[in-house]
């Protein structure tokens, strides 16, 4: 192909679209010095007539220039005018990369979930085999949430430092890997086992730490303001669908092949899931598959599309100082926030370490019958989570409510969740595992926090700012299991455990609509 030739049929094209074909000939400088861009020899050129308009960043004008498409016809070695002025507009045709990148996270959190409900499923075994009484089994259920909870706020600046990738991989891989180290508790003379499941639980829990902000900084990066109450439902719709998918699961590896199975399978499939991350995970600017369409309209929609590399830029700045965080805790409306997304997550760790004791320990159903009960109620609860996050989104679109697009589903679905303190009065078992799969329905339409923290984080502070929130939301992980396990302790039963988990519900409608106020993204002094 000759240069100057299609030079020359770009600038006459250019022209016509009422571009600056000197501006275009210099881009084109590289493909007469004989570079090749992204990977490819030949040049291409769609003119997106929309993504040249007023309003559109350069890096957007640029990605027009070089989209990753099918490359035009071409005769007798150079490039026709024709295909050019005819080309179709980008705009019409945009990938849909977002909604692989929202897939991936979507499994890899459920195997996040999993890990952290092995020693639930597992427990009633285990505690057999070790000897562990309610108390001890319910610090270990803790041990968990007390590392993750303080972890949150260095695992949030690690993020905003160093870049999501590398820091999600390799917590991907830790947490794995302790994960799989549980099943060797006990088969070690001389080693206390209170102790060491203890200290590994609590390691997983600080290698988990950076998840959720991760999660969090690829829904701001990758998704538009509009879409991304439906993406933040998705990822945290995981918890659920974990139960659905791995319970039964774990509840086999237990009756068939023994408690410490269940820790093996899931570290090796952790590892699995580290593979998947490091191959599939990019920013939105920098990844293969994204053509220019489906960047402008991320971009135009308020996506941080450049989070990455600015998150490269501030591994000269840390964002962990204590004046950002007093920002953050100095305001209402965030502290607001922290207060029910903590309401929230009394429901969520109630349901991940002790639900699978209760229905057996309570209720009388085996291993393998509870496993699949715990099914149920959260397969509702993912169902409530789709549920909340389209409504919440339509809502913003019909309305342009921020407000009522956001509390509204939280308010009626932790109404909803009340009904768990029903099952004090409940008999039969199908009617306990129904009124639980009400219950964690409306709790996973309330599962908006997320949502609501790509709406409010600063900009600068993405990933400390979802630390915090995730600290504070995950203080439930280390009260809910010891209140719990003392109540049933001292009173033989779980009824004020079920009425205690209840009230957090409407406390949570108390905090998103008296304390909160407007919902808006927080500017840093």
């Amino acid at each position: 192909m000759a240069p100057d030739r299609f030079c020359l049929d770009t600038a006459a094209t250019a022209e016509n679209a009422n571009l600056n074909p000197a501006w275009i000939d210099a881009q084109l400088a590289p493909i007469r010095n004989g570079h090749r861009l992204h990977g490819r020899n030949h040049a291409k050129i769609w003119l997106d007539h929309a993504a040249f308009g007023l309003g559109r960043s350069p890096s957007i004008r640029l990605a027009c220039l070089f989209p990753i498409l099918r490359p035009p016809r071409q005769m007798g070695g150079a490039i026709r005018r024709a295909d050019l002025s005819q080309a179709v507009p980008i705009a019409a045709r945009p990938t849909y990369v977002r909604y692989r990148i929202i897939a991936l996270i979507f499994l890899i959190t459920s195997i996040n979930y999993a890990d952290r409900a092995t020693f639930s499923i597992a427990g009633n075994a285990a505690s057999g085999e070790l000897g562990l009484s309610p108390v001890q089994t319910g610090f270990i259920l803790s041990a968990f949430a007390w590392a993750y909870v303080l972890a949150q706020i260095p695992g949030g600046a690690l993020l905003d430092r160093f870049g999501t990738k590398k820091i999600y991989a390799g917590a991907i891989a830790i947490w794995s890997i302790f994960t799989a180290i549980q099943g060797t508790v006990g088969l070690i003379m001389g080693l206390p086992v209170v102790a060491s499941l203890f200290v590994l639980r609590f390691l997983v829990g600080a290698a988990e730490a950076p998840s959720f902000p991760g999660n969090a900084r690829l829904v701001a990066a990758w998704f538009p303001g509009a879409e991304r109450g439906t993406a933040s439902a998705i990822f945290n719709s995981a918890q659920y669908f974990s139960l659905v998918a791995f319970a039964p699961l774990m509840g086999w590896l237990v009756h068939d092949f023994g408690w410490r199975s269940v820790f093996w399978v899931m570290g090796a499939l952790g590892l699995v899931a580290t593979a998947m991350f490091l191959r599939f995970i990019h920013s939105p600017a920098r990844h293969p598959a994204i053509n220019a369409a489906e960047l402008a309209h991320i971009e135009a929609g308020g996506g941080l599309i450049h989070m990455e590399e600015a998150g490269g830029a501030a591994g000269r700045s840390p964002t962990f100082t204590w004046v950002n965080v007093r920002q953050l805790l100095a305001n209402r409306m965030m502290l607001g926030i922290y207060l029910g997304q903590y309401c929230i997550n009394v429901l969520t760790y109630f349901f991940v370490t002790w639900f699978p004791i209760y229905l057996v320990k309570e209720r009388g159903l085996n291993i393998m019958e509870a496993g699949f009960a715990a099914a149920a109620p959260a397969l509702c609860g993912f169902a409530g989570g789709l549920v909340g996050g389209f409504a919440s989104d339509l809502i913003l679109r019909r309305t342009g409510s921020l407000d009522l697009a956001r509390k509204g589903p939280l308010v009626v679905g932790m109404l909803l969740a009340t009904l768990i303190i029903a099952c004090v009065w409940a008999d039969a078992e199908w009617l306990v595992v129904t009124l639980m799969a009400i219950a964690f329905f409306g709790k996973g339409i309330a599962s908006l926090g997320w949502a609501v923290m790509a709406d409010v984080a600063p900009k600068q502070l993405a990933g400390l700012s979802g630390g915090v929130f995730n600290m504070f939301g995950n203080m439930a992980g280390i009260v809910t299991p010891i209140v719990v396990g003392y109540i049933v302790a001292a009173t033989g039963s779980f009824d004020l455990a079920l009425v205690f988990v209840g009230a957090h519900c409407l406390l949570t409608i108390f905090a998103f609509t008296v304390i909160v106020g407007p919902i808006r993204r927080l500017e840093l002094a």
